[in-house]
């Protein structure tokens, strides 16, 4: 399974306004910290792959928590240089610190950690989201999955969505959250 995204920065209030215009339906409230790990066969940052362990806290409408879950993801490197496509496979996680025992135990080490809080919303089969990285600011990602056979189209349709929030595909940040703040500490 690929997924197609594209990241731009954008002001939440106009976009929301955007959203609710569009009929868009809200999806969840979250909190995720993101703990990345390095490799110890290979240089991620060179083979533009992640591993990741995320604990997920859905939040209320007072932004309290409500339940925790944790998922483990690997994203492939990079498959296009028009949107910010990858391979992905991630599964749910029962026991976050056994996980992390496991990665320890491989040699895998935390390389970083990414904090966000994420608002979702479904429109037109995509998942719109209006990201607050702790470090970096505020975003907006339009993403969906498919085959790799669906990619341009997949692409093309996140183009035409972010148009037609008010927001330039050509504004898109191909660099991932963690590469941002990692950039940001030379």
């Amino acid at each position: 399974m690929y997924e197609v995204e594209l990241k731009v920065e954008a002001d939440h209030a106009r976009v929301r306004s955007a959203l609710e215009a569009a009929g868009a339906a809200p999806v969840d409230y979250v909190r995720q910290v993101d703990t990345y790990y390095d490799a110890p066969h290979r240089e991620f940052a060179e083979t533009d792959e992640a591993l990741r362990l995320r604990e997920e806290t859905e939040l209320d409408g007072d932004g309290q928590p409500v339940e925790t879950t944790t998922k483990m993801t690997y994203k492939g490197p990079l498959v296009e240089q028009a949107s910010k496509t990858r391979e992905e496979h991630e599964t749910a996680v029962d026991d976050p610190d056994a996980a992390a025992g496991i990665l320890d135990g491989l040699g895998f080490e935390p390389a970083a950690t990414v904090a966000k809080e994420r608002e979702r919303f479904e429109l037109d089969g995509y998942t719109v989201t209006l990201d607050q990285v702790e470090g970096l600011g505020s975003f907006v990602e339009v993403d969906r999955e498919g085959a790799e056979s669906e990619i341009e189209r997949l692409r093309a349709g996140a183009q035409a969505l972010l148009r037609d929030l008010g927001l330039d595909p050509a504004d898109q940040i191909r660099t991932s959250y963690l590469g941002l703040l990692l950039a940001g500490d030379t």
